[in-house]
């Protein structure tokens, strides 16, 4: 992708604005919240005061907007007392320009290293450095200083008041992202009548398991209808493929296909039937032809073998989500009770956060280490640089560059763009309001609250319109603090220029791009998959039950790098570079091929022997060589050379192999052999001058890229 075309698709991307569902409740509680410490802080303090709060209100509602399983009051909490610690030491230095930036570096850097913990963290932290450079300006003392500071505390501590006190839709989070897997499901259930061989995206199951993630006080109130669907959703998903797939379930056509069309069918409306009452809170209606389709004596005498425990097991996996929807709390299969997936706290999150961050730093290549340093010198170099324009107000550059700067090129430069065009519509309609409505501090305040309250329901709904509703906030309530409208329009505007031209010249010139990073993305979920098949056939090998925590844990691995892989795709995608490691044929036939490896080694899952069955010797020589061969395999990946798999062959060619050719296992390892060479074939080099410089179907049909 050329230079001109990124600008012109991240610009695009940038004025973009997006139909989403809007949440009025969740965003008329924040305002409301802003306009009682507004109003507080109006009447016994003074508008400079009010406005100091105002911007720890603000931070604080906007930080429980965003993406994370955490409880909304201790996000509300944790950003309003971070912004008051920054402001504090920020005025404490501010007199001395050398120490202020030595501060504002510190700040910054570690502003940029906090995106290694998660984009939630992120964004507060930069936030907490772009509002700090103005929220300096407002005390006049060291007391009036740390007043201010205790006000942005307060606003944090109401926002957060306002969310135990007023629950709008509580769990919903979890609510939606526990009905999004369940819909998934019978998706794929739907798609596997028509297509045996259908892909599936597990970024759904991903969600789900990170929304169930909790806390042991979160999980004395978790609705009985959250606690234990995602586990069996996960032990759906192979079953539905194994009694669909022709290679170990019912043949390709034929009264046995007939009839699975129907059961998948039948799976498809009863997910979708728990999917919808679980994300309402609402009693099960399971539809009566579904309900009869698993009730029938017929499948027991037009299937047979592992088809007829595939649809068996399917019933009754179908029958325990209706009842865990319902809210009827199930024990676990073994008769212990459930336990929840275990959410560290904040206070003993944050040694990990430190050593995640510290691990980052050690490798100067990082995205996230690249960020910091840009961050960092944009922050002090645009600080520099307004201060010394005849404009007034030369914070106004580096927090604009500050609050655009993000890790990847393409949000860096939309950002960059929305935030230009979002502050010029919204700094010249506010100031047009101002000239109408005078100066009054109550009005001002108002108009802060109203334009804040446009944002938090509109947030969803582009990067143009959500600058636009801020900078109509800011300048409402500078004018509250007595700024002149003549202070606003010209010199904000220019310096947003300034800023967000900071940040698109620091990313250019000192770039973290993803495409040369192909390669090894692509080694990483050729090397988890092969430890995620290795696992489960050793299981053939090793009959230990159904109970296999070894095959759980390689499959969230696997996961983990497929999700890797497709994020760098997706912003490869918009990077103007071009790389002559992977081609677009090549990175497209890869992913194909390693998405088939590992459907075949979930088909295998869903076959694992009892406890009680036969053990298939053999199945340990392959699983070592499956191991080992992917293992160096990826390594040829990353050194731009087509693996060889000669140890997986002669694994399967073994003499020893004679009484068991005709087992799940041995079929099966004879398609993962095949899905691993048409991998080698996929990577060989490629003389077509056609380069990776754009999307790859991430999945097939019926799976668009992730966004």
């Amino acid at each position: 992708m050329t230079w001109f075309r990124a600008l012109k698709e991240t610009s695009r991307s940038g004025l973009a604005v997006e139909r989403k569902r809007l949440e009025p409740l969740i965003a008329l509680r924040a305002a409301a919240g802003l306009g009682i410490t507004i109003g507080l802080c109006l009447w016994t303090l003074g508008p400079e005061a009010a406005a100091s709060s105002a911007f720890g209100a603000f931070q604080a509602a906007i930080a429980t907007f965003q993406r994370s399983w955490r409880p909304r009051p201790q996000l509300a909490l944790v950003s309003g007392a971070s912004l008051a610690v920054s402001t504090f030491l920020g005025y404490l230095t501010i007199p001395y320009l050398p120490l202020f930036l030595l501060l504002l570096a510190a700040w910054a850097f570690m502003a940029g290293l906090s995106w290694a913990a998660g984009p939630t963290t992120g964004l507060i932290a930069s936030s907490n450095v772009a509002m700090m450079l103005v929220t300096v300006t407002l005390p006049t003392s060291v007391a009036d200083a740390a007043l201010h500071a205790s006000t942005m505390v307060v606003g944090g501590l109401i926002q957060a008041a306002l969310i135990l006190l007023i629950p709008v839709r509580p769990w919903g989070r979890q609510r939606d992202a526990l009905a999004d897997a369940l819909a998934a499901e019978a998706d794929y259930a739907r798609r596997l009548r028509h297509n045996p061989v259908a892909p599936f995206d597990p970024l759904p199951l991903m969600e789900a398991r990170a929304a169930a993630t909790i806390t042991s006080r979160q999980a004395r109130n978790r609705p009985a209808e959250l606690h234990g669907a995602r586990g069996l959703a996960e032990r759906i998903r192979p079953v539905l493929a194994s009694l669909a797939d022709p290679a170990v379930g019912v043949p390709a056509e034929g009264p046995q296909r007939d009839r699975a069309r129907e059961l998948l069918g039948a799976a498809a409306d009863t997910l979708d039937a728990a999917a919808r009452a679980i994300r309402r809170g609402r009693a099960v209606r399971v539809p009566p032809a579904a309900d009869a389709a698993f009730r029938t004596p017929d499948t027991g005498s037009i299937l047979h073998g592992a088809p007829y425990r595939a649809a068996t097991r399917l019933g009754r996996l179908l029958r325990e989500v209706v009842e865990t929807a319902g809210g009827e709390a199930k024990a676990k299969g073994d008769g212990r009770p459930a336990v929840h997936l275990r959410r560290p706290s904040l206070l003993s999150l944050a040694p990990l956060v430190l050593a995640t961050m510290r691990d980052e730093l050690r490798h100067r290549s990082s995205p996230i280490t690249r960020h910091a340093i840009r961050a960092t010198v944009v922050a002090c170099l645009g600080y520099l640089l307004g201060s010394a324009l005849p404009l007034g107000h030369g914070y106004w550059a580096p927090l604009a560059a500050v609050m655009v700067m993000r890790p990847d090129f393409s949000q860096t430069y939309s950002r960059a763009v929305a935030r230009f065009a979002g502050t010029l519509v919204g700094v010249t309609a506010a100031t047009g309001v101002l000239q109408l409505t005078g100066p009054d501090p109550g009005v001002s305040g108002a108009l802060a609250v109203l334009s804040a309250a446009l944002m938090y329901l509109l947030m969803r709904t582009g990067q143009f319109v959500t600058q636009a509703c801020t900078s109509a906030y800011v300048v409402f309530l500078l004018g509250m603090g007595g700024e002149q409208w003549t202070q606003t329009v010209p010199e904000r505007v220019l310096l947003t220029l300034l800023g967000g031209v900071l940040a698109m010249v620091a990313y250019a010139v000192y770039p973290a791009w993803e495409t040369p990073r192909l390669r090894s993305y692509l080694a990483d979920w050729l090397l988890a998959q092969g430890r995620y098949a290795a696992a489960v056939v050793r299981h053939y090998a090793e009959p230990d039950g159904r109970r296999a925590p070894d095959v759980r844990e390689a499959v969230l691995l696997s996961r983990a790098a497929r999700a890797a892989w497709h994020t760098a795709v997706a912003q490869a995608a918009g990077e103007p570079v071009r790389h002559r490691g992977l081609s677009l044929i090549a990175a497209d036939d890869a992913e194909d091929a390693l998405t088939q490896l590992g459907r075949v080694a979930m088909l295998m899952e869903a076959h694992l022997p009892e406890r009680d069955a036969a053990a298939v010797p053999p199945a340990a020589r392959l699983a070592d060589a499956l191991r080992k061969a992917t293992q160096a395999g990826a390594r040829a990946v990353r050194e731009r050379r087509a693996p060889d798999w000669a140890p997986v062959r002669e694994a399967l060619d073994a003499p020893d192999w004679a009484d068991a050719e005709d087992t799940v296992v041995h079929r099966s390892g004879r398609l993962l052999l095949r899905h691993l060479t048409e991998l080698s074939e996929a990577l060989d080099p490629d003389p077509s001058p056609l380069l990776f410089n754009g999307p790859t179907n991430l999945g097939g049909p019926g799976n668009p890229a992730p966004r």
